[in-house]
């Protein structure tokens, strides 16, 4: 028997030896993972066939709206490219499968087609691209479906939030011998071309906010379009986003967006600031779903924050639709001393992000306390009407909590008056 040469990058040779249940490869463009995945599904496939064996290699991603959006031109360039592969393969324009037909490709959209997965014939190999944004609703649904002895999941993904399902459940989950997953950046590409390289650092000098995103696999920080965009990179660039400490003489506040009990609740999110001359210090940052008003005072005092000015949006003020009670009763019968902020009227969300855009350049930051709030405002944008091309406000999602905190800050901000000259002479004194 003649052995078959296969090209893969060395880092990803342990992840396609021995026996697993799941193989899989994140990080940032042109590490050659997508391609490298692609080609192991049709060596699968193969290997499948030669041994009679029937199913589908099942690939998906989370949005695919046609076969325009899925691994199918991939995987057929990966065929083609493989001078021994491609002959035993019956390769099609909306389909491929191996020349026998005992085993096909089958590629969905998740968002769209999750239930009728269950439904498919004998799922050999499910391969997940694209997968950061996969829900995990949807990672509950489909993992069921591999009932084969030696079904596999395979999945690549450039990282976004470190919080999204698919981070929380792969990305750290080397801890047995059934999983193996690496990171994969373009430096271990050992094909990576020149042409991709001028790109790179065409991004690296006009898109810094970006690139570490794009190229590192690092996390998305900074959201294209995001209101504080440019603002953060400066700030980081500036030195103001490190390590800030409380200065024991000062007011420290606590400004709070509130949320609701409840599992689908939206969010209370907290910032721990304090104004130190021109400087708004942004000290530690809280954010907590469908917890009680108990949870957030514990976490305050826990945290040696007992005697913070709790800061409150309007909304402070009226009463919490299962207590009948208010924040701000709550929070003074707590022991707290509190503020709350008048409602602004139409137009409150932009009046904040303006207020805290024109502080920026004031503001600084504990990048370990606030990193889940620093994501927050990195992330928060503008909703838009794709259709007519106009903007329609803030997006209302899991960064807006934290974001409408940070915009009371600034509104709530009031700069320090200047001290009189004194006149000695008027005085009496020489």
């Amino acid at each position: 028997m003649t052995a078959a040469q296969i090209k893969i990058p060395a880092k990803l040779v342990p992840v396609f030896d021995g026996e697993a249940d799941v193989r899989g490869a994140h990080g940032g463009r042109g590490s050659a993972k997508t391609r490298t995945f692609a080609l192991m599904t049709a060596i699968r496939a193969y290997k499948w066939d030669q041994e009679g064996r029937q199913g589908i290699i099942l690939c998906a991603r989370q949005f695919m709206n046609s076969l325009a959006d899925s691994s199918l031109e991939e995987i057929k360039a990966a065929i083609r490219e493989t001078e021994w592969l491609a002959p035993h393969f019956d390769i099609g324009e909306t389909y491929i499968r191996t020349l026998s037909g005992r085993v096909s490709y089958s590629f969905i959209g998740l968002a769209r087609n999750l239930n009728s997965i269950k439904s498919k014939f004998r799922i050999l190999l499910a391969w997940i691209d694209e997968a950061e944004p996969v829900t995990e609703e949807a990672w509950v649904k489909l993992i069921p479906t591999l009932r084969e002895e030696d079904s596999e999941l395979w999945l690549t993904w450039n990282p976004e939030r470190k919080n999204s399902a698919t981070n929380q459940r792969f990305r750290h989950a080397n801890d047995n011998d059934r999983t193996r997953i690496v990171e994969m950046n373009f430096r271990d590409n050992p094909w990576f071309p020149a042409i991709l390289d001028r790109v790179r650092l065409k991004d690296k000098n006009e898109r810094p906010d970006q690139y570490g995103h794009i190229w590192e696999g690092e996390y998305l920080t900074v959201v294209e379009g995001a209101y504080y965009a440019k603002h953060l990179t400066q700030a980081r660039s500036d030195g103001r986003v490190g390590r800030v400490a409380a200065d024991p003489l000062m007011t420290i506040r606590a400004i709070w967006d509130i949320g609701g009990t409840g599992a689908k609740a939206d969010a209370t999110a907290i910032w721990i600031v304090q104004f130190i001359g021109k400087e708004i210090r942004f000290l530690d940052y809280y954010e907590a779903v469908g917890q009680p008003l108990a949870t957030h005072i514990h976490w305050l005092r826990s945290h040696g924050y007992e005697n913070a000015l709790c800061v409150l949006p309007h909304d402070g003020a009226a009463h919490e639709k299962v207590y009948q009670t208010t924040y701000e009763g709550a929070l003074r019968q707590a022991g707290f001393a509190v503020e709350v902020i008048p409602n602004q009227g139409a137009g409150a969300a932009m009046q904040r992000v303006e207020a805290a855009r024109r502080l920026f350049p004031q503001m600084w930051f504990d990048a370990d306390k606030c990193a889940g709030g620093l994501d927050a405002i990195g992330w928060y944008h503008e909703k838009k009407d794709e259709e007519r091309g106009i903007g329609l406000g803030p997006d209302h999602d899991w960064s807006s909590h934290g974001s409408d905190a940070f915009g009371l800050a600034a509104v709530s901000y009031r700069e320090p008056k200047a001290s009189r000259p004194i006149n000695y002479n008027k005085r009496g004194i020489a």
